[in-house]
């Protein structure tokens, strides 16, 4: 069973990006940017692995909740 959903995070992502990693844009969105291309979920996985690392959760507790075909996304962290 999922835990409660107790954040919603706006992400845009840059695949197959030379230099990976994490920033904030000016409208609070944050822009990640990784090495896999889009497609077949790649970047996605990698999008959720950074993002983990980045605000220091286990990769089980976020999920895509909207835009996984899409480079903007809303990301839920669960407790």
């Amino acid at each position: 069973m999922a835990g409660r959903e107790i954040e919603y995070l706006r992400v845009k992502v840059k695949p197959s990006s030379k230099r990976p990693g994490i920033s904030e844009l000016e409208d609070g969105i944050l822009k990640v940017r990784v090495k896999a291309p889009p497609m077949e979920g790649k970047a996605n996985a990698e999008v959720i692995k950074a993002l983990a690392k980045h605000l220091g959760v286990k990769r089980s507790q976020l999920k895509i909740k909207t835009g996984s075909g899409s480079p903007l996304k809303r990301i839920v962290i669960s407790e």
